[in-house]
């Protein structure tokens, strides 16, 4: 298949999980891929698994020189850039009265500074490739007021904001910058709370419409629309993906 073919894109957080199933279908469409991640060995692994022309490049999200130094790797390497998926993320429970400073300061650098550090970084590159497309993936917890959900849920409203004036900025230039808004997805996240040998149980999921978690390689398949040119024509906007959770309640 080749609906991404030709495509520069990088996936931050790529080397696990969610991330990791954005970057294998990406480089089953075409793409030429570039896992980022902290996680150096984890990050080499994945883009041996997934073979083809796939790499891993080191980067903190929060960290401007780290993305100065991934955007000179780009310029180097394939002189272009379509794609950037900002997925990689913190994330706990933990209600307001217990959060501590330093932690919501963690998990703002990662989950919103880290994104907004990418489109920056990466806007000029993408206008001199003639266009790109932005995807910021948020998290139902960014729609919703979730208990325990403070931190993480303000980076996540946070993100949404944050695409929709990257949107307006940007579009004069070509780049389209929209949001994937996953719902509960099967994986590390998840198993901050649920086991990951309970995270299928059927029980569980009986206030969900389609009574089961998303699968990582489900929320894949949003980014890789987005990433396309079939969705040529949406920027600015939400991508839920969610099993009815948000659509029904």
């Amino acid at each position: 298949m080749s609906r991404l073919a030709g495509k520069v894109a990088v996936i931050t957080g790529g080397a696990r999980g969610q991330g990791a199933a954005e970057a294998r279908a990406f480089a089953r469409e075409g793409a030429r891929v570039l896992i980022a991640d902290v996680d150096s060995d984890l990050g080499t692994t994945t883009a041996a698994e997934i073979g083809g022309d796939v790499q891993f490049v080191h980067l903190d999200v929060s960290d401007t020189d780290s993305w100065k130094r991934i955007v000179a790797t780009i310029e180097n390497d394939y002189g272009r850039m379509d794609v950037l998926v900002n997925n990689a993320a913190r994330y706990w429970t933990r209600p307001i009265l217990e959060e501590r400073d330093d932690a919501v300061d963690a998990m703002i650098a990662v989950n919103l500074k880290g994104a907004f550090l990418g489109i920056r970084a990466v806007a000029p590159l993408m206008i001199e490739s003639g266009g790109g497309s932005i995807i910021n993936v948020s998290s139902t917890a960014g729609l919703g007021g979730h208990c325990g959900h403070a931190a993480y849920g303000m980076t996540k409203w946070g993100l949404r904001g944050l695409t929709r004036v990257a949107a307006a900025e940007l579009s004069p230039s070509k780049i389209r910058v929209n949001c994937l808004v996953p719902g509960a997805i099967t994986g590390p996240m998840l198993g901050v709370n649920i086991p990951e040998s309970k995270q299928r149980d059927p029980d569980l999921w009986n206030g969900l419409p389609l009574r089961r978690p998303g699968e990582p390689e489900e929320i894949a398949e949003g980014a890789v629309f987005l990433a396309s040119d079939e969705s040529s024509y949406i920027t600015g906007t939400d991508l839920v993906l969610d099993g009815g959770a948000t659509g029904t309640g």
